[in-house]
């Protein structure tokens, strides 16, 4: 490997696509060039086993002789234009802002992608919470695995508890809350 080679820069850009199946996908750079391979494993180094098609991402990345493959995932925004739209269980309340919801550790029960919907654990309670595919979404994630470790911002819906954030739990860590 040449110098070159192993210099890092950081970029910032939006995910084209990424597959878990396969385990990499694409970053087109806010600079333009190229396409940026990330992969599986250097996003699940950030916390994440998934990222939202469109989601903003900091990547430091590498030239190889592939290309520019990211080396590490700094930060993920959700993805431009996604609404925060009122969830029917709200039951016609306004959602408060997830800012100011506590993030609670949690662990995935399930999320089933195609029916839009999953639930969650938060460690040391029984009620399951539900999370809504927009929900994950807007918190730059496209899918969730079984026991995978996540953080949660929960509000009290009209059928129950449900997440208006999810961060992952190495994410939560870094930036100090637990």
């Amino acid at each position: 490997m040449t110098d070159e080679e192993k210099a890092s820069h950081q970029v910032h850009g939006r995910v084209k696509w990424f597959d878990v199946g396969k385990g990499f996908g694409f970053i087109i750079s806010d600079e333009g060039g190229p396409d940026i391979l990330l992969h599986a494993n250097v996003l699940r180094n950030f916390g994440q086993s998934s990222v939202a098609d469109g989601a903003g991402i900091t990547v430091s990345i590498q030239q190889t002789q592939r290309g520019a493959q990211a080396v590490e995932v700094l930060s993920i925004e959700p993805p431009e234009g996604v609404a925060q739209t009122m969830l029917d269980d709200l039951g016609g309340n306004q959602a408060p802002d997830p800012a100011t919801q506590p993030l609670q550790p949690a662990r995935v029960k399930w999320f089933d992608k195609s029916k839009g919907f999953g639930f969650a654990n938060v460690f040391g309670a029984s009620e399951d919470v539900f999370i809504h595919v927009e929900v994950l979404r807007m918190s730059g994630f496209a899918d969730l695995q079984p026991g995978e470790a996540v953080c949660l911002r929960i509000v009290d819906g009209k059928r129950g508890r449900m997440a208006t954030q999810v961060t992952s739990w190495e994410a939560a860590v870094r930036e100090g809350i637990h």
